[in-house]
């Protein structure tokens, strides 16, 4: 039995969902409309992580 390859582009997407939730959760700015100045680039991360492992998951279908 072979082990599975690490999926860095998943994994980087769990771990900036992980970091936005939490700064979510812990940020009352972050909760309401506009995000704070320190939540913008966690959660623009994020997004742009979610973006790219959609589109590739679109791509292998």
């Amino acid at each position: 039995m072979s082990a599975r390859p690490t999926d860095d582009l998943f994994v980087r997407y769990m771990k900036a969902f992980e970091d936005s939730t939490k700064h979510t959760a812990d940020c009352p700015a972050c909760q309401g409309e506009t995000p704070c100045a320190e939540g913008v680039p966690i959660h623009d991360r994020f997004a742009r992580l979610q973006d790219a492992y959609t589109a590739r998951q679109k791509q292998q279908r």
